[in-house]
């Protein structure tokens, strides 16, 4: 039985109809391209948070705490609050504000009068179905060998792939991009979205899987802050305090409105960007980061602790230079060929 049967199975889901690739489409990276928000399985719910790529999540290093840089690493969801990938493929099939299945029971028997039932009992017997636990982990080592397979999707495909391996050259514009990307006293991305292969051969993804506070402004057209008192209690009031609330740290004052960096591999099909979908535009969002802390036009942020100060806000970078990195970063879109 093919695994991906359960990824876009429209049955998993109260009431019947979304699938994970409803929020999570294969041709967009496994992203919700030109959506802010995804609506759940009943269409007037929506969560507070953008949908993220799922391309490169099955490569995500175990959650752990690095010392030396004094931040979290790793963990799934954008405040990583699942510690194993298993863990987030069910979270969105039992979240109510998305796929809203009630229970494991009712997962279970979604499954039981599914078209795979019969595959499930010849592996593990017809008293599988006694254990809705049981069976809603099934599910999940399912999705999760799905997702970390090569039939997911065409991993390190893009144009900057065949350069690293030689096979093509980048345009004048986008070598200017790549150096201005990776240059320290310019752009600097590669400080967290680091470009080169590493010392073990480790393709880059684009990403360290650290935790930042950009200074995001809040985004006042963010549905959620007009959602219900059952699902949103503060109303207009409710601040997204990211890894604060991450039940795995202890140090939560330290964390407040820091939020996973994310792989900026096929960053030019999954915007909008940032975990609240401020911007739409890729230009847009590379420019707060040049100029955040000089610009009038940039509101306030949302958190105003633990703001990254160091890396971002004043780079400098003229509109030109802006533009080179938008162009390099279109060079990060998997599925190229010359």
């Amino acid at each position: 039985m093919s695994v991906n049967r359960y990824f876009f199975d429209t049955r998993l889901s109260e009431p019947q109809g979304q699938s994970c690739a409803s929020c999570h489409n294969p041709q967009h990276a496994y992203a919700h391209k030109d959506v802010s928000v995804s609506p759940g399985a009943t269409p007037r719910l929506l969560g507070k948070r953008n949908a993220p790529s799922l391309s490169y999540s099955s490569l995500t290093p175990a959650w752990h705490f690095n010392n030396e840089d004094e931040t979290w690493i790793g963990g799934f969801f954008v405040d990583g609050r699942a510690l194993t990938l298993e863990e987030q493929a069910l979270g969105p099939l039992l979240d109510p504000l998305e796929m809203a299945l009630p229970s494991k029971v009712i997962l279970a028997q979604r499954i039981k009068s599914g078209p795979y039932a019969k595959v499930l009992e010849s592996l593990y017997g017809t008293e599988l179905w006694q254990d809705s636990d049981n069976v809603a982990t099934l599910i999940a080592k399912s999705l999760v060998a799905f997702q970390s397979s090569d039939s997911f999707t065409p991993r390190f495909t893009s144009k900057y792939d065949a350069y690293l391996r030689g096979k093509t050259q980048l345009t004048p514009q986008e070598t200017r991009g790549l150096q201005l990307y990776e240059a320290e006293d310019k752009g600097n991305c590669a400080a967290c979205h680091q470009s080169q292969i590493g010392e073990n051969g480790e393709w880059p993804l684009f990403t360290d899987f650290s935790y930042d506070n950009l200074g995001l402004p809040k985004n006042p057209e963010l549905a959620f802050l007009k959602a219900s008192v059952e699902h949103n209690p503060l109303g207009e009031n409710f601040v997204d305090r990211g890894l604060a609330d991450n039940p795995n740290i202890l140090d939560s004052l330290a964390q407040l409105g820091k939020f996973k960096v994310p792989t900026l591999r096929n960053i030019t099909v999954t915007g909008p960007y940032m975990h609240n979908s401020l911007f739409s535009d890729l230009t847009e969002a590379v420019e707060f980061y040049n100029s955040r802390d000089i610009e009038e036009k940039w509101s306030t942020p949302e958190i105003a602790e633990n703001v990254n100060k160091d890396e971002l806000g004043d780079l400098k970078l003229t509109s030109q230079e802006v533009e080179d990195i938008v162009v390099f970063l279109g060079t990060l879109t998997d599925g190229w060929s010359q």
